[in-house]
């Protein structure tokens, strides 16, 4: 953490809900709120918040109490407790949770009850935090907008005629709400950073085999499966970089972690950092609005002694139409099979693109080399840009949060870019909000960092954060 960036927060009874993770450890460290207290706090909240949001879907109201109670006996004995020990937290319904439904939203899997944790939400469990519910997400976790036959539509905080984004849209809705202190989404492309900067919070999309996906409901092994990333999501950025410190490392299963340690920046700081930033990715230029803030975020890293340049890299025009063949490469073999093993035969409608990919012709093998080659060239080209700079800022988005029915149609589809080429990099991703367009919506902007280089991007956002006044509650 940077100790010029000051956190003055303190638990009050009117603030309890809207402090930060670590916040809300050390209170309950020491003894300033009981663990029971802020759980009941938190589940007030979600039945305060929820009828308008629609943002969690499965309750664990007296399981999480019944956790609480056991946190303030074990805290009365000790002082040996996790560093997340009593932080109510909500988990996005596409990972497993041991003893509690978990659906991805999708018809055959109903009435599903996993029998174990996904890796992810054991390590924050052990850490001492507390699973209060499961969020919303589009079905299997494969749409921008969460929207599903299961539960329906979830609702921006800010503007209720808004989509939060997806497929973590549940998730960002209600811990921009404080009805939670954290949750964790996945992003195969756009799938934590997009709601992030949707719902005005923050979010990390880590570096390429750092997080285990273990209990994620997309299994590896698909033509996407080195695009997925699981990340925190929170509403400040010191909470992801505690939360990134407790998910990373393997767990012997996922075969894409590695046991390597992320660069670190203690002493560094920012002065000389080389940043590369735009506002036009060549696929759809973003809003003034946007454009704005971003360039303000140039300007305020620059403030630190960074070295911005508006320039963007030469392939990542390309990264629409490569992402869109490696989704389609197998004809959509892949999406059949998953929805055939889970048991679903009427998918929703948010899944309504993925026809595209259903009714394409198998790739012959001379295409899917030729797919080979290209994602090759496209990276080897994206890392040698990189050669010169250190970080790049640029929008999470072409607009702010969009209406329901809007995000997701064939005009739209050029947006998502913005994020998609940082998946097909593995590059470590960071949304803050940095902002607010003219209607008054939330504007995250996105900080990229070279591989394993993702406490940089967490630096930069934390000073991002510190100058634009980050995460606001929704009125």
């Amino acid at each position: 953490m940077n100790p010029s960036i000051p956190i003055a927060e303190e638990i009050r009874p009117d603030e309890s809900l809207f402090a930060s993770a670590a916040v809300m450890a050390r209170h309950i460290r020491n003894r300033e709120i009981s663990v029971v207290e802020l759980v009941e706090r938190h589940l007030a909240r979600i039945d305060e918040v929820n009828p308008l949001l629609n943002a969690v879907i499965t309750r664990c109201d007296e399981a999480a109490l019944q956790a609480a109670r056991k946190a303030d006996i074990a805290l009365a004995g000790t002082n040996a407790v996790g560093p997340l020990h009593g932080v109510p937290f909500t988990i996005k319904d596409g990972f497993d949770t041991a003893g509690v439904r978990t659906t991805a939203a999708t018809e055959g899997w109903a009435q599903r009850v996993p029998r174990v944790n996904a890796t992810v939400v054991q390590r924050v469990l052990d850490a001492g935090a507390i699973l209060i519910g499961k969020t919303n997400t589009p079905e299997l976790t494969l749409s921008y907008d969460t929207d599903n036959l299961l539960f329906g539509r979830s609702y921006n905080p800010y503007d209720p005629s808004c989509s939060p984004g997806g497929s973590s849209g549940g998730a960002a809705a209600i811990v921009a709400c404080g009805g939670a202190a954290f949750d964790i989404g996945s992003d195969t492309g756009g799938s934590i950073r997009l709601p992030a900067h949707f719902c005005g919070i923050a979010g990390i999309k880590p570096s390429a085999g750092m997080v285990p996906r273990t209990g994620l409901v997309v299994p590896g092994g698909t033509p996407v499966d080195s695009l997925t990333q699981v990340g925190p999501m929170a509403r400040k950025v010191a909470d992801l970089r505690l939360l990134l410190g407790l998910l990373r490392g393997p767990d012997w299963r996922d075969s894409s972690v590695l046991p390597l340690q992320p660069e670190t920046v203690a002493g560094r700081g920012i002065e000389n950092c080389r940043i590369a930033w735009y506002c036009d990715n060549g696929d759809l230029a973003a809003s003034d609005d946007i454009a704005a803030i971003v360039r303000g975020c140039a300007d305020a890293l620059a403030s630190h002694g960074a070295k911005p340049t508006n320039t963007r890299p030469r392939p990542i025009s390309a990264a629409r139409a490569l992402f869109g063949r490696l989704f389609g490469i197998d004809g959509g073999a892949w999406i059949r099979r998953l929805l055939a093993d889970v048991g679903t035969r009427n998918k929703s409608p948010a899944l309504d693109w993925t026809d595209e990919a259903i009714d394409r012709p198998r790739a012959s093998a001379a295409d899917f080399s030729a797919l080979l080659l290209d994602l090759e060239r496209f990276r080897s080209d994206m890392l040698a840009f990189m050669q010169d700079f250190d970080l790049i800022v640029a929008p999470v988005h072409a607009s702010a949060a969009m209406p329901h029915g809007q995000l997701t149609g064939a005009a739209n589809r050029p947006a998502f870019s913005y994020t998609q080429a940082f998946n097909l990099t593995g590059w470590p991703s960071v949304v803050v909000r940095a902002g607010s367009d003219r209607r008054g919506l939330p504007v995250g902007i996105q900080i990229v960092a070279r591989p394993w280089q993702d406490e940089l991007a967490l630096h930069a956002a934390e000073l991002v954060e510190s100058a634009s006044g980050g995460w606001q509650a929704p009125e």
